[in-house]
């Protein structure tokens, strides 16, 4: 999987798969939350598992860099094979505390 960090994506090698996000920022410009908003994987595609593997991915990188994980898109949210807690409800606490 390829991290594109200038279309905020990751993307399979061929970049007909990708997973969306988008980062929400603190007061100091630094980003706190991950907003994954969309997964995509072509019909040709669909079954191989590549929508997982890009979600862990983003995971990954979201745990690296100590961003909370929003899982806007309906794949993430319904997937429960990830081991991170996501934070769905915490976002909007966070948001006001930020604001």
């Amino acid at each position: 999987n390829i991290w594109n960090k200038n279309k905020q994506r990751f993307e399979t090698e061929d970049k007909k798969a990708y997973l969306e996000y988008k980062l929400t920022n603190s007061k100091n410009g630094s980003p706190v939350t991950m907003d994954i908003i969309h997964t995509f994987v072509p019909s040709s595609k669909r079954g191989l598992g590549l929508a997982s593997h890009l979600c862990v991915a983003a995971f990954n990188h979201a745990q690296s860099h100590s961003l909370l994980v929003i899982p806007s898109c309906s794949y993430v949210s319904v997937c429960s094979s990830f081991d991170l807690i996501i934070f769905r409800d915490f976002f909007q606490l966070l948001i006001c505390f930020l604001i």
